[in-house]
This record gives structure tokens, sequence and C-alpha cells, in this order.
């Protein structure tokens, strides 16, 4: 009974953060609010990607693309859907001056739905009453949370080279921040390592009900001699 009792919570932390890996695996440009990183330009950038020229207040990092806000029509313009994308952003005083964000440092975000597919993985054998099936479950928890833990450091690194990048830029007031994806992914992380741990936890306390029970019913030594 206490095996379930904490099996139970375990499958609300995988199905959490299924829920919150599967938002954020949809990102940009299908969920325009679910990104990575955001560059907000104070006064204006320009050309971000697009080879325009064209002045831009906000940029922003997703899975499949990137969007930016034109100034001053304050449309949202996305690129093409497609993994591995590259950003390059114009200094608005210089326009023969800018900075690459190269397909290296965006392919990485893509372990995002792999470590969805995972979880699901987790989440589906989670639903088993079978001892052996529940702690499977629980290993598979724990992968799914060191894929998103490396998901979770590719954006960081993403975070990171965006913000040394964009500050190189002559006569750009930038600030660059996480967006709601970086902190998504960082929270499925911690319901990831709470789920597997409170199986574990929960195996580890039904044997030592089931030792304690032995051990109060165990006959003394001297009993075996007496007829």
């Amino acid at each position: 009974m206490a095996y379930r009792t904490f099996c139970i919570p375990g499958v609300f932390f995988i199905f959490s953060a299924f829920v919150l890996m599967f938002i954020t695996s949809i990102s940009l440009p299908y969920l325009t609010g679910v990104d990575f990183v955001r560059v907000h330009f104070n006064g204006g950038g320009a050309g971000a990607g697009s080879g325009t020229g064209s002045a831009v207040s906000q940029l922003r990092f997703g899975i499949w693309a990137y969007c930016f806000n034109e100034i001053p029509s304050g449309n949202r313009v996305c690129s093409p859907s497609g993994h591995a994308y590259s950003v390059s952003i114009l200094s608005p005083t210089q326009n023969n001056t800018n900075v690459i964000i190269g397909p290296s440092w965006t392919r990485g975000l893509a372990i995002h739905p792999v470590a969805t597919g995972v979880i699901f993985i987790a989440l589906l054998l989670s639903f088993s009453t079978h001892i052996t099936v529940t702690l499977i479950a629980s290993l598979v928890a724990f992968l799914a949370a060191l894929l998103t833990l490396i998901a979770f450091a590719c954006d960081i690194a993403l975070y990171a080279y965006v913000k040394h990048q964009v500050g190189k830029l002559p006569g750009v007031s930038e600030s660059t921040i996480t967006g709601p994806g970086f902190w998504l992914t960082f929270v499925s992380f911690l319901l990831l390592l709470l789920a597997g741990c409170t199986v574990c936890f929960g195996r580890r306390r039904d044997r030592m009900a089931g030792a304690t029970s032995y051990s109060t019913t165990k006959r003394p030594f001297w009993s075996r001699f007496r007829r």
C-alpha cells in the first residue's frame, strides 16, 4: 500500500512534466508565446535575419524558427519552420556590421521533443500496477530527466551566446532575457527528478515495512529447543 501511495504522486509529476515539455516542444512559430531567448532592442535593431535592413523591436528564438517584431508597424514576422536555423542581426548604425547566430547554436534545441517522447513512454509505464514495470518507469523518468537537463544546458548556451553576440553590435541598446520555454524546461527537469525519486522511496519504504513485519513475527532463538 505504501508503495502505491508513493507511485501516485510520481504519475502526477510525470504527467505534469509531459504537458510542460509538450508545450515547449511546439514553440515558435506555432506558439508565439513560447520561446527560449528574447532580445529587446531599445530604440530598434536592424534587419534580424531578413536582409531587408528594416528595424525590429524584439527578436525571439524558438525550436523551429525565430520571430521578430517590425518597426513601426509592429507586425510579427517568423522565419520558415525548420531545424537548426541561422539568424543574422544587423547594427542600426552600421549596416555592414552584423552578428550571426549560427545553426550550431540552435540545433541542440531539437532535444526538447526527444525528451518529450521519452517522458511519454515513462508516463505510459507509470500506469502499470506491476512493481517491475513501475520501477522501469522510474528508470525511464530518470533518463528523461537527463535528456531534459541536456536540453536545458542547450538553452543556457544559446542564451549566453546570443547575449554575448548582440552585446558586440555598435550602437545597440538591448536587453536579452530568457523566455517561457527556458523556464518550462527547468521546471520539467525538477518534476522528473521528483517522479523518479518518489517511486524509489516508495519501493524502499515498502521493503523496510516488510522487513519490520518479518522481524516482529520471528521466534526467539532459544524457542527452537523447546518441545
